[in-house]
């Protein structure tokens, strides 16, 4: 054995040659005495300044004999070599995983010291390897080396442009073993994989939740400490993974990099896209377990499952009122605001929600490309088609809790439900008054505007509301539509038939406060009362005798 008769003053450490020990000593006075004359580069030894030498010659003199790929030092070709005879002779002690290069066993092994030696300058972060350092400093420098030659997006890392690039190749070079499903990221199979496996290793110290990779527990634990990395430097605005900042940064760029192979529209993200390509294949993968009604979003079975459970965790903070998706409150609080954000281009009506804007627009094309199969009526929306099928159908999904009456309609339903809440959310800026629609708020307004909008063809006489020109122009038609059951009258009001029929029933509805004589409608009532108040326009004996 090699007798080490030369040792270092400072660590110990042992040398069987001179020259050996004084470059050694190198290490700790930090002295490169080799220079390259080209970059002015230092190095400790001269064998490092030959090997870099090499880098501005671009002479590679080691080939490997079976794939004749050069390098510029005999040390690169030997560590290639074992891709070809797949040697690793470096062995981690702690967990038996093996490595080709001794240089990728040190880093392994900072994973079970958790020693990070390399410190960023500018704010303290440690890092376990060099590169990863390298990267992360681009943050402060804003440096971005690696463009993408399709669409000349830059990258900080070489590893994110290969990611990056697979969206225009659709590349997806990881497969699961189990299903062969493939993703575009080796981190995306990874999280894949522990649903074959169940398995859960990684669990969170604060709540007890497991996860299936480090990645999502480090991001879960966010959630408690809120903290969010990630700054956009157009806004300012931060997130907590830095996938999510990426999309962000999109709605600065208007970058729309994903695309429907079937309309060609394009998308911001890929969720986006596959929610997207569901409208084409019809695929509905999320089922509700208590009804079994599929949905292709699983943000809409998650609202489903809340008819189910009554859950209504979003509360509109003016007047309390409960709601079970976040959407339906932030229509809601329209109300409130009387703002309508949704404005139509070709006459400026504007509208409270984009669904009421889409059914409008069809007002100007005269389009309804929605037909209906049992009587071939047309329809501008699809949502409309829908609604009236339920005519035929006599469907009413939409059912009161309070009194049990069903509605073809969710809208029918909530108007109806202000009966029994006595809601009355739309209110007058005029003169205060509230009412439970808003349609009957509109109506009240041409009070104070003098509005009548609807005019009759006969006699031009006009009408502040539609139901009271459409009973006007009866007394032109003739037409009665409402009849009497058990007599066969025929009246040209509901409220004339109602009246008529407490004759046959002899109901008395209407009871006077004062003498407690009842009769069976209101205007006989209150006719009546002007007996006791004095106020009557005609004769006493008249009045008295009154049925």
């Amino acid at each position: 054995m090699e007798m080490k008769q030369f040792k270092c003053e400072v660590c110990e450490r042992g040398f069987a040659k001179s020259s050996t020990l004084v470059s050694h000593r190198r290490i700790h006075t930090g002295e490169k005495p080799f220079v390259c004359e080209v970059c002015n580069r230092s190095f400790t030894q001269l064998s490092s300044l030959v090997k870099h030498w090499l880098i501005h010659t671009g002479e590679k003199p080691f080939t490997c004999k079976v794939c004749d790929k050069s390098f510029s030092e005999s040390s690169s070709l030997r560590v290639h070599q074992r891709i070809h005879t797949g040697e690793k002779p470096f062995t981690c002690e702690v967990c038996d995983k093996s490595f080709s290069e001794s240089s990728t066993l040190r880093r392994h092994e900072r994973i079970h010291t958790g020693e990070k030696p390399f410190t960023c300058e500018v704010c303290d972060k440690s890092f376990s390897q060099t590169s990863t350092l390298r990267v992360h400093q681009r943050i402060h420098t804003g440096e971005k080396p690696f463009t993408c030659e399709v669409c000349d997006k830059s990258f900080s890392d070489l590893s994110t442009l290969r990611r990056h690039q697979r969206i225009h190749t659709g590349e997806k070079p990881f497969k699961c073993e189990v299903c062969d499903k493939s993703f575009s990221n080796s981190s995306h199979l990874r999280r894949h994989q522990p649903i074959h496996t169940g398995v859960k290793p990684f669990t969170c110290v604060v709540c007890d939740k497991s996860f299936s990779d480090s990645s999502s527990l480090l991001l879960h634990q966010r959630v408690h400490t809120g903290e969010k990395p990630f700054k956009c430097e157009v806004c300012d605005k931060s997130f907590s993974e830095a996938s999510t900042l990426h999309v962000h940064q999109r709605t600065h760029t208007g970058e729309k990099p994903f695309v429907c192979e079937v309309c060609d529209k394009s998308f911001s993200e890929t969720s986006t896209l596959r929610r997207h390509e569901r409208i084409h294949t019809g695929e509905k993968p999320f089922v509700c377990e208590v009804c079994d009604k599929s949905f292709s979003q699983t943000s809409t079975l998650r609202v489903h499952q809340r008819i189910h459970t009554g859950e209504k965790p979003f509360t509109c903070e003016v007047c309390d009122k409960s709601f079970s998706d976040l959407s339906t409150l932030r229509r809601h609080q329209l109300i409130h605001t009387g703002m309508k954000p949704f404005t139509c281009d070709v006459c400026d009506k504007s509208f409270l929600t984009s669904s009421h804007l889409r059914r409008h627009q069809p007002v100007h094309t005269g389009e309804k490309p929605f037909l209906c199969v049992v009587c071939d009526k047309s329809f501008s929306v699809s949502s409309s088609l829908l609604h009236h099928q339920r005519v035929h159908t006599g469907e009413k999904p939409f059912t009161c809790e309070v009194c049990k009456k069903s509605f073809s309609e969710s809208l029918t339903l909530r108007r109806h439900q202000r009966i029994h809440t006595g809601e009355k959310p739309f209110r007058c800026e005029v003169c205060n008054k509230s009412f439970s629609r808003s349609s009957t708020l509109r109506v009240h307004q041409r009070i104070h505007t003098g509005e009548k909008p609807f005019t009759c063809e006969v006699c031009d006489k006009s009408f502040s509301d539609l139901s009271s020109f459409c009973v006007h122009q009866r007394i032109h038609t003739g037409e009665k539509p409402f009849t009497c059951e058990v007599c066969d009258k025929s009246f040209s009001r509901s409220s004339h038939l109602r009246k008529h029929q407490r004759i046959h029933t002899r109901e008395n509805s209407f009871t006077c406060n004062v003498c407690g004589k009842s009769f069976s409608d209101s205007s006989s009532l209150l006719l009546h009362q002007k007996i006791h108040t004095g106020e009557y326009p005609f004769s006493s004996e008249i009045v008295m005798n009154l049925p």
